[in-house]
């Protein structure tokens, strides 16, 4: 019980971040804010090729990880640099399947032994592993959790993990002037579209070719083999762009005129 009500008061805290969701709200190097209210806005056009749920996991994600970036509480899950993913995902299920938190609860914990594992095999750190394994480990995460709201077996459950997963390997992690925005807030949409559509593939009765666990462990030697550059540096990537070096130097130039406290 003790631990059900510590697992609730996280899913209530992802539901907070997303219904306290300020669009007026701009990150200090002004790279984030705003984007959430502006995927709303689209999702209440008639002219897009994609569903209400997508549509609205693509909202929730950009809104959960753009507070973030502006200073504002959210869970981090499994980090803060991929904390829209699950939240995105079960928070839209919540609402448009008319789900009862209790079993969104459950969810969590099936999402948080998919965590485990991974953690334990590989790394869910993005100095570590690169970003697969933040975005990476979040989009599996959050495949697993909705494959078993949606009543899939212990085999689909995994199997869906693996298939976003896979689509993740290799995701280098080069944030522009190391800050946890660009390119990080929208691979959070990312991470969470490709685990809808991987929990789906599993639910059909599509499996990973490759073994769940093998699959992990793939992800933990190609951490490995990635090079410092693209591991949390910024020394390398869409880091180094000359957009990515301008923005650098304006929030140095920024700090060097900031009165001393």
């Amino acid at each position: 019980e003790e631990s059900f009500a510590t697992m609730r008061s996280m899913y209530q805290a992802m539901k907070q971040a997303d219904e306290s969701y300020d669009p007026s709200l701009r990150s200090a190097c002004g790279m984030a804010g705003g984007d959430g209210e502006k995927l709303e806005r689209f999702r209440q056009q008639k002219n897009r090729l994609i569903g209400d749920f997508l549509t609205e996991v693509m909202e929730k994600s950009v809104k959960m990880a753009e507070s973030n970036a502006c200073m504002k509480r959210i869970v981090a899950a499994p980090t803060a640099g991929s904390c829209g993913i699950i939240p995105a995902v079960l928070l839209t299920y919540e609402k448009q399947k008319n789900a009862e938190e209790d079993r969104m609860v459950e969810a969590l914990y099936t999402a948080a032994g998919i965590g485990t594992v991974i953690a334990a095999s590989a790394s869910i750190s993005g100095a570590e592993g690169g970003c697969q394994a933040e975005i990476g480990s979040a989009s599996a995460m959050a495949a697993g959790a909705v494959t078993h709201l949606e009543g899939g077996t212990a085999e689909e459950i995994v199997h869906a993990a693996a298939l976003a997963l896979k689509n993740m390997l290799g995701l280098t992690c080069d944030p522009v002037a190391g800050l946890v925005e660009v390119p990080c807030i929208k691979r959070n949409v990312s991470g969470a579209v490709n685990a809808v559509i991987s929990s789906q593939m599993a639910m059909a009765g599509i499996r990973s070719a490759i073994h769940p666990d093998e699959v992990i462990d793939s992800m933990r030697r190609i951490g490995r083999l990635l090079p410092e550059c693209l591991r949390e540096t910024s020394q390398e990537g869409l880091a180094i762009t000359p957009t990515a070096q301008r923005v650098e130097k304006d929030l140095r130039e920024k700090a060097r005129i900031q009165p001393a406290d």
